[in-house]
Order: C-alpha cells, then sequence, then structure tokens
C-alpha cells in the first residue's frame, strides 16, 4: 500500500511540475508577443483573442493526453477525408455540368428522384466544415416551402442549407414558391468564444428535432461524443496559435487627430465603422488594424478635435496569410508611420522595441501559421476567419 501510494505522489508531482511549466511557457509567450489577453497600454481586456487560461482546463490543458493524442490523429484523418472529399464533390460537379448530347431516359428519370438522408450525409458544401460544425441532415417527406427559420441556437453562430427541387444547395430562406427537398443545418462549435457546451449542442439537437417534426421529416445528427472529441482538441489548438502580436507606437507629446488620420490614410489605411483602422488586404478583407491606444474608438468627431498619445498596429495570426511578406510588411508600415509622427516603438510591456524582438515576432508567427497549415486551415482563408471570429 506504501508502495501505491508513493508511486501515485511521484506521478501527481510530475503532472503538477508540467502544469507549471506549461503555464511558464504562455506567460512568457504572452508578455513578449502581445497575446491580447490584457494590452499593458489600454489596461483592458480585448476581444481580438481568446486566453486559453481563463478557461479552468479547457485551453492548453487536456486531462487525457492519450485520448487527446488519438482524437488529434482523427482531425487528421478527418482532414485528408474532408479534402479527398471536396475533390471527389469537384470532380462530380465538373461532369454534371458537361452538355450531354443526347440525354437517357434513365438520367430523367434519377434527376427527379428525391434526394435521401445519407446521401445528404455524404455531401460537402463550402458552408460547412465537418471539423467544427456540428451538423443534422433533414429530409421531409414531401418537399417544403419555409414559412419561419428556425432559431436553432442562442450562444453560437449556425447556417441552414437548403436542397430545393432541381438539385441546387443554397442559404435557405422563406421565399414563397421556393421548395427544399432537405436541408443540412449547422452549428459551429469552436470560435473564439471557445467550445460550445456539451449542453448547447444538445439544445441544437432538441431544436431540430422540433422543425424535422414540423415539417414530417427524417432528421439524422453527427454522432456528438465523436463530434467532441475532435472539436475538443481543435479548440485546445485553436487556443494555442489564436495570437495577435501588437506594437504601439507612442508620442511623448502627443498626436493630433487630424495628423494621425492624414498620416494613416496616406499610409493605405481606412477608418472603420469599429473606429479603428484597417489596411486593406485582397478582397473585403482587413489585413492589419490600427487601434487607439487611449482605449477610445476613432471616429469623424473625435479625429477632428482631439489629441492622441499613440496608437497600436495588430498583426492577427490566424486572419493574415502566411509568409515573411505580410510581417515584413507590417514592420514596414510601421516604419513608416513612425518616421512620419516622430513615435517611439514599445511592446506591452512598454519597452522599446529591439531589432532582436522583431527577429523573434518574425519567427513565432511563423511558426504559429506553419501549425495551422499542418491541419490544413490556411491562415487568413475563409475557413480561418471563420473558425477564429
Amino acid at each position: 500500500m506504501i508502495i501505491i501510494v508513493l508511486g501515485l505522489a511521484v506521478i501527481l508531482a510530475v503532472i503538477i511540475y508540467n502544469m507549471y511549466q506549461e503555464n511558464q511557457y504562455r506567460k512568457n509567450v504572452n508578455e513578449q508577443f502581445g497575446h491580447s489577453d490584457k494590452d499593458a497600454l489600454l489596461e483592458s481586456k480585448t476581444n481580438h483573442v481568446r486566453d486559453s487560461g481563463e478557461k479552468g482546463g479547457t485551453g492548453l490543458f487536456i486531462k487525457k493526453p492519450k485520448k487527446s493524442e488519438a482524437a488529434l490523429r482523427n482531425l487528421q484523418e478527418q482532414d485528408e477525408l474532408f479534402a479527398a472529399k471536396q475533390k471527389q464533390a469537384a470532380e462530380k460537379q465538373a461532369a454534371d455540368s458537361k452538355p450531354a448530347a443526347t440525354p437517357a431516359p434513365q438520367t430523367a428519370a434519377v434527376a427527379d428522384q428525391p434526394v435521401t438522408i445519407e446521401e445528404l450525409m455524404q455531401i460537402d458544401l463550402p458552408w460547412f466544415d465537418c471539423r467544427f460544425d456540428y451538423l443534422a441532415y433533414v429530409v421531409p417527406a414531401q418537399p417544403q416551402e419555409l414559412h419561419t427559420l428556425p432559431r436553432l441556437s442562442e450562444h453560437h453562430r449556425f447556417q441552414i442549407i437548403g436542397c430545393t427541387t432541381d438539385d441546387r444547395f443554397q442559404v435557405a430562406e422563406p421565399i414563397p414558391g421556393v421548395y427544399y427537398q432537405g436541408f443540412i443545418m449547422g452549428v459551429q462549435a469552436v470560435s473564439r468564444n471557445g467550445l460550445a457546451a456539451v449542453e448547447e449542442l444538445e439544445h441544437f439537437k432538441r431544436q431540430v428535432d422540433a422543425f424535422a417534426q414540423s415539417v414530417n421529416a427524417q432528421v439524422r445528427h453527427t454522432d456528438l461524443a465523436q463530434f467532441t472529441e475532435v472539436a475538443q482538441v481543435l479548440d485546445a489548438f485553436c487556443a494555442r496559435v489564436d495570437q495577435t502580436i501588437a506594437i504601439h507606437l507612442i508620442s511623448p507629446s502627443g498626436i493630433s487627430g487630424s495628423e494621425l488620420r492624414t498620416v494613416a490614410e496616406s499610409a493605405g489605411f481606412q477608418l472603420n465603422a469599429d473606429g479603428t483602422f484597417h489596411y486593406p488586404g485582397s478582397g473585403s478583407r482587413p489585413l492589419f488594424t490600427l487601434a487607439s491606444s487611449d482605449n477610445v474608438q476613432f471616429s469623424e468627431a473625435l479625429l477632428a478635435s482631439q489629441a492622441y498619445r499613440g496608437f497600436s498596429m495588430l498583426f492577427d495570426i490566424p486572419h493574415v496569410p502566411a509568409g515573411g511578406k505580410a510581417f515584413d510588411h507590417f514592420i514596414e508600415l510601421a516604419g513608416v508611420l513612425s518616421e512620419q509622427l516622430n513615435l517611439d516603438w514599445v511592446n506591452d510591456k512598454q519597452e522599446k522595441i529591439s531589432a532582436e524582438w522583431i527577429k523573434n515576432a518574425g519567427e513565432y508567427i511563423a511558426a504559429r501559421q506553419e501549425e495551422m497549415l499542418k491541419i490544413d486551415i490556411k491562415p487568413g482563408s475563409p475557413a480561418a476567419r471563420r473558425l477564429f471570429s
């Protein structure tokens, strides 16, 4: 008995030591690179990223390492399966789009067959990602118009995609004359809000079941236990890579808002409705963000009348496309703004930024984005922006 107790004590000591080492690592990362749990200049919480340390063990710490490793392998296998299904769906779509010289009678018969729930479960759609969307499939006995949209979740983003009677998939809307022969419904279970609780996913299931009953439909849900196991690992992964690098540009004497705006806009930044300046990337998505260091949103009126202590330039790692060029451009912009406005560069601890700090930050960004690429979530992609939102 004494030997058993001593053995358990040794195991417990090892676990506690590992947890201490993990906490120290996370603390060093947060202090060095400005993980936006708390900004030393803003002196307030920000919503750019989540801090896994506040989640009571659901972030970087996994209670059952062996199970987590198996789930991670399962996640990688799902990535491969997801990619294979996407390729298969693209090939099928290309084949279906080719005009047939002589339509065969059986082709028309197949086209008139209603979709089955098994067929719906085999279809991959761009609106969903089975790694972080919990899915349900609904097939009514007869095609249905939608009169109202069901409310499937109170706290998490959800989508309803309908299959029309001519086999087209679209966002389901209550449009008179549009009939749907099947629905795929999904709730996003992993985001910057953290992992959806099992109770929330059970609520989603009940709401889908109620909808299915109202339209006399079959319903099938993704296996909740299997989905949750993979989602927990993905959530822990997201908490680790979800970081924002901050460079604070501060004036010893203050900057007039009008001068700040003129210089920022001449560098390519645009004032946004959220009270920050956005530097545009490809499409309509911002690449970098410029926010006030005084914890006050920028506005037309304030910029015209107020002086500012400085501002912060933010590099959101999951939202910026991978590659050193983006970070190099980020540093170049900081140089242009600081030179024109005579600003000092400081980090979250209000220490002057050195060339070594910049080098380390670039390497840190590359390492986190490489982790994302390994599980086929490309930084800056629509999937990454949805997952880290």
